[in-house]
């Protein structure tokens, strides 16, 4: 299979048509080789237009969701960024060509350990995988210019908040199925907000689901 052509028609089909216009984003979804960070089984289907399973209930993001986020969070070279979920490293790969730094968390240890693997494999040397469990954050490498989560949340735990630099972005989707809301958090003065971007369905983070509580 041809991939770089692969990759050049996930680019202009899957995501140009989806609004995301950045030079710097484009390019780093042309760099970075998808099929590296697919299962083997799978690689055939490493630039579809779908979320390619990993390994049990987790997903490499869906190229289009993900540059959109990427393009909301505005990331820079000036930025440090926590990669929540990093899975085999994919995300924190386009990450790293944007960024100046990287933090790629996952609490799996055999996903870390791949996504390790994979970085060094492309040379990615501005990028450190760190393990622990996905819904406590990195506080060692805190505060963050930039938060992303890789799947749906049904809320932000509090601590990805404390974990924010003053003026930093997280973005997320929260909720389930075609509801679920993309949105960019901004801290300003200690004071967090949030605002809708757009809708968008993708596969949920497992750990951040919220205790099933009753309703009158």
């Amino acid at each position: 299979m041809d991939f770089a052509a692969a990759r050049i028609k996930m680019v202009d089909n899957q995501i140009r048509t989806t609004d995301v216009t950045s030079y710097e984003l484009l390019r780093a979804f042309l760099t970075v080789p998808r099929e590296v960070f697919v299962p083997d089984a799978r690689k055939a289907l490493a630039y579809i237009d779908e979320d390619i399973p990993f390994a049990p209930g987790r997903y490499l993001m869906e190229p289009s969701p993900f540059a959109k986020l990427l393009q909301l969070a505005s990331v820079s070279r000036d930025d440090v960024v926590l990669d929540v979920g990093c899975g085999t490293g994919y995300s924190s790969a386009v990450l790293a060509e944007l960024a100046g730094t990287v933090v790629a968390l996952e609490e799996s240890a055999e996903a870390a350990g791949q996504a390790e693997a994979n970085l060094q494999q492309l040379g990615v040397v501005n990028c450190a995988v760190v393990q622990g469990p996905l819904v406590a954050g990195w506080a060692k490498e805190a505060p963050f210019d930039v938060i992303v989560f890789q799947g749906a949340v049904d809320a932000v735990p509090p601590v990805f908040f404390d974990q924010l630099r003053d003026r930093g972005r997280l973005v997320v989707v929260e909720g389930r199925g075609l509801s679920a809301m993309a949105k960019l958090y901004t801290k300003e003065d200690g004071i967090v907000s949030d605002r809708f971007a757009f809708n968008c369905s993708v596969k949920p983070l497992p750990g951040f689901e919220k205790a099933p509580s009753f309703v009158f």
